[in-house]
């Protein structure tokens, strides 16, 4: 878990490469589905969920669309501002972690941590 300033910094960063991974999305689906997006006209959104622990990103239409997804044979409209949410990332504390895989039938053995950058790892053995 880290101060949201931090994650969301993260997430959104200045020089937009996040931005453009997100969009990338649209693209993806594009060539996947048959569609139509336009990945410019939608803008990235990022933000920290505290309740929900957990970093959500979206993409903005900026302006009213309509999607063509000719591999689902459907068409999708998108009013200015309305979002497609495209990821969550679940954010834990050590304690929640724990609990989380002993309810799943597992034991934690051992914890690490790195300072640079701040990211641990849990290996758990199946009981």
């Amino acid at each position: 878990m880290k101060p949201a300033e931090l994650l969301e910094a993260a997430y959104d960063d200045r020089a937009g490469v996040t931005a453009e991974f997100n969009r990338n999305v649209l693209r993806v689906i594009n060539r996947e589905l048959g569609g139509n997006f336009n990945p410019s006209a939608f803008e990235h959104v990022a933000f920290f969920d505290r309740r929900k622990r957990q970093i959500e990103m979206h993409l903005r239409a900026r302006r009213p669309q309509r999607v063509t997804l000719a591999g689902l044979g459907m068409t999708v409209p998108f009013a200015a501002g309305e979002t497609l949410h495209t990821e969550i990332s679940r954010k834990f504390t050590r304690r929640g972690l724990e609990g989380l895989c002993r309810r799943a039938g597992f034991e934690p053995q051992r914890w690490f941590l790195l300072d640079e950058p701040a990211f641990a790892l849990m290996l758990c053995r199946r009981v």
